[in-house]
């Protein structure tokens, strides 16, 4: 059944379904803009009986004592590193992974995939100290690379596009591909990828975000002087008397780059959310 005749049936959606989606927009966009409004004034605001409503004037001299008082540049360059390249091995070797447990026959697939999926229930806090031995001897401890490395490839990741690829991906295709004569490699990469991409997508944003959220590992295996946006933002608040207006300053400074890479996946996001919706 087509798209248009599903909307069909579906019919118009009604005033109420628009007024409760207005509701929930506005819910979730309340959040940044009260940070907005903390960081365009000064920490007076807050002390104040009725709060003000209107951003004020002070949100560029905030965003430069940000700079000033923490590392901002350094920490943000280090995020963007460390994110952007966390999102593309993710998506890479998870989609790889992915596609050899969905589509492939090999001895012992079953098992291990189980194997991965059951490393999902084990709680990061208790690989801290092993991996922080083990990038110590490395030589790798206060660089990006020991908050890289571990980083490089996930459980949930390879759980995500397996699950997506066993569905997405028919074998039809695989054998056609195989009757041209394409290799494995290129299977994956002309075939699997193109079919996977909106599960992909989905999976950088999140593997983003995550990353860039990431604060306990960096905060121990990460050298003072050399921080990511997350640690950076919980010296802004380390002194006796914490500064609210510099805080959510240096907050919303720290999310502009997650509203950016959401709105770059986003199409993406919505194709692969309607692929589901109308599948079948």
């Amino acid at each position: 059944m087509s798209l248009r005749a599903r909307a069909a049936q579906l019919g118009k959606p009604r005033k109420a379904t628009y007024g409760v989606l207005i509701v929930f927009v506005l819910g979730s966009l309340f959040p940044f803009y009260w940070s907005f409004l903390v960081a365009s004034r000064d920490n007076g605001m807050l002390t104040e009986r009725i709060p003000p409503l209107l951003p004020g004037g002070n949100f560029f001299a905030n965003a430069a004592r940000v700079f000033d008082t923490v590392p901002f540049w350094r920490a943000l360059g280090n995020s963007v590193l460390v994110s952007g390249t966390v999102t593309l091995t993710t998506v890479l070797f998870s989609s790889l992974a992915g596609f050899a447990f969905a589509k492939l026959r090999f001895r012992g697939r079953n098992g291990l995939f189980v194997f991965i999926v059951v490393t999902l229930a084990v709680p990061t806090q208790l690989g801290i100290i092993p991996l922080f031995i083990a990038m110590s001897k490395l030589g790798w401890a206060g660089g990006l690379q020991s908050v890289i490395v571990p980083n490089l490839v996930t459980a949930f990741g390879v759980f995500w596009m397996r699950q997506y690829t066993v569905d997405a991906l028919p074998y039809e295709l695989i054998e056609a591909a195989r009757v041209d004569g394409c290799s494995m490699i290129r299977i994956f990469w002309n075939v699997c990828l193109p079919a996977v991409r909106p599960a992909a997508a989905i999976l950088a944003m999140f593997t983003f975000m995550t990353s860039w959220n990431d604060f306990l590992w960096p905060l121990v295996v990460l050298d003072a002087g050399n921080p990511t946006v997350q640690v950076a933002l919980e010296k802004l608040q380390s002194g006796y008397y914490v500064d609210y207006s510099l805080v959510l300053a240096g907050t919303t400074l720290a999310t502009i780059p997650i509203l950016i890479v959401f709105l770059l996946l986003g199409r993406q996001i919505v194709a692969g959310i309607m692929q589901g919706a109308v599948k079948g």
